[in-house]
């Protein structure tokens, strides 16, 4: 059964991602309104299973306590990163998770190099940290906006023409660092359509509960809507690689975005395969003396060991769960 929703899942997002070293254009290559022929209806029950799936392998990625995961979300403004991060980890302990959300650094962050603010809010080993906008603002807000890079202080050697290429391997190469010393990059670009846009910024201004997520900052930056088009198509060419690839979510439907969210988080999971640690004789042969003191506890008339009264030997036997194979990768479908 395992090794049947690796597979399937592997197959679902093959069509959203980046192949490493293609030529990405995103109005040629990615369909923001693709829904894989799905109904909304059925999307909501594989939304659930979804969400048991990462319920089911974050406690395993915490017990084990070697792998962290790393999730960036990169989107446009009204993109759906909240309300992504909100349904797709519904079900998750929150204790196994952190949220950074990055905005105008600060100037201490402005006296370290552009990568240290992220730096200090990776995850640690068993945790998923999720990097709402992520070190890539770095090669997008920024090249967009040159008075932002000109407040980082570079020296006169530290800027130029191939700024943004040196970016680029620089980011390639701390991602290549971290996957290689166990923390899994995990990157999803939130795709919206101009016209979607337009129509979920109307809504934050005609709903008085949602004045306060709109900003008339908002429409002076999709003034620059072609430029960030030029900037993501960039980005995802250059920085899709195998040990960090990205994929394309299509944004404007908002319940199959958080499915392919949940579906791309859940294979980057089953591919590490976490496994709840087993423990050695010295510590079984503690176990099994606090489990005597335990029952010799046990109230008149009452099971000495009710859980193991309720559920048969057979039934937990206690053993790793044997390790699932990967699923395989299906044809790539472009455009989607």
């Amino acid at each position: 059964m395992a090794d049947d929703r690796a597979e399937r899942i592997a197959d679902f997002i093959e069509a959203l991602r980046v192949e490493p070293g293609s030529k990405v254009r995103l109005d040629r290559d990615f369909d923001p309104r693709y829904k894989a022929g799905m109904k909304k209806q059925d999307g909501i029950e594989l939304l659930r299973t979804g969400v048991s799936l990462l319920s089911e392998y974050q406690e395993r990625l915490a017990a084990q306590d070697t792998f962290g995961v790393l999730l960036c979300l990169q989107a446009l403004d009204a993109g759906g990163k909240d309300g992504t991060i909100r349904h797709v980890m519904s079900g998750v302990n929150p204790q196994g998770v952190r949220v950074s959300s990055f905005k105008v650094p600060s100037s201490e962050e402005l006296d370290h190099d552009y990568l240290w603010r992220y730096a200090q809010r990776l995850p640690g080993r068993g945790e998923i940290a999720i990097f709402n906008r992520s070190h890539y603002e770095e090669v997008l807000v920024v090249r967009v906006h040159p008075e932002v890079l000109a407040r980082q202080k570079l020296p006169d050697e530290g800027g130029g023409p191939d700024l943004w290429d040196r970016r680029y391997r620089e980011i390639n190469r701390w991602e290549h660092y971290l996957t290689d010393n166990g923390f899994k990059v995990v990157k999803i670009f939130l795709n919206l359509s101009k016209e979607e846009q337009r129509t979920r910024f109307l809504k934050r201004i005609d709903l008085p509960e949602k004045n306060w997520k709109f900003s008339a900052a908002d429409v002076r930056e999709r003034r620059h809507w072609d430029d960030y088009q030029d900037a993501f198509s960039e980005m995802l060419s250059a920085t899709s690689t195998t040990w960090a690839p990205w994929y394309v979510v299509p944004a404007d439907r908002k319940w199959f975005a958080r499915i392919c969210a949940a579906a791309v988080l859940a294979h980057t999971l089953m591919d590490i395969d976490p496994q709840f640690p087993d423990v050695g004789e010295d510590a079984r042969r503690d176990l099994l003396v606090a489990r005597g003191e335990l029952e010799r506890e046990a109230p008149a008339g009452v099971p000495a060991d009710p859980y193991a009264a309720g559920h048969p030997p057979a039934a937990h036997s206690g053993g790793r769960r044997k390790k699932g194979k990967k699923g395989r990768k299906g044809k790539k479908g472009r455009k989607v």
